[in-house]
């Protein structure tokens, strides 16, 4: 898992506290501590992935407050709730910077993020040709990733 700027996680925490502000939300510092855990890791994590992150801080935090608190975050605006093909809720921090799509691998469910000019593009004159406005989208490409074929996987 790797990990964000330290810019890039005071805004994030900045963001939340507005955010808590406006809905009248208690800031706990278990709630403070799952956040930054979050905000300071990249990728796509299921609420065990983050429980066991928050743990290595506070082994007392139970995975209601984890779950409760990232689904706060995806209320807020600050984190996207996936569902990928294994069903498993995970979650990534919104970024705001831009959008991106994915590659999953259907073996070992690896996640690979990609943005592509070219497919972005090719989505708008499709949508146009239909009669469409597009106003979100969501790209999902499923196949076996390259350390699972170099081990022999087939595909399903």
């Amino acid at each position: 898992m790797g990990k964000r700027n330290p810019e890039k996680v005071a805004s994030l925490h900045e963001k939340l506290a507005d955010k808590m502000e406006e809905r009248g939300l208690r800031s706990t510092s278990q709630r403070r501590l799952v956040c930054d855990v979050f905000f300071r890791s990249s990728g796509h994590h299921s609420v065990d992935d983050v429980l066991a992150l928050v743990h290595r801080r506070d082994p007392k935090i139970g995975y209601a407050t984890v779950y409760r608190t990232l689904k706060m975050l995806v209320e807020s605006g600050l984190a996207h709730e996936r569902h990928f093909s294994d069903s498993l809720a995970r979650f990534e921090v919104t970024d705001a910077e831009g959008h991106h799509d994915h590659l999953i691998c259907v073996s070992c469910n690896a996640i690979i993020e990609f943005e592509d000019d070219e497919i972005e593009r090719l989505q708008e004159r499709l949508a146009k040709r239909h009669g469409y406005q597009l106003v979100r989208h969501k790209h999902e490409l499923y196949g076996i990733c390259l350390t699972c074929r170099r081990q022999g996987v087939d595909s399903a």
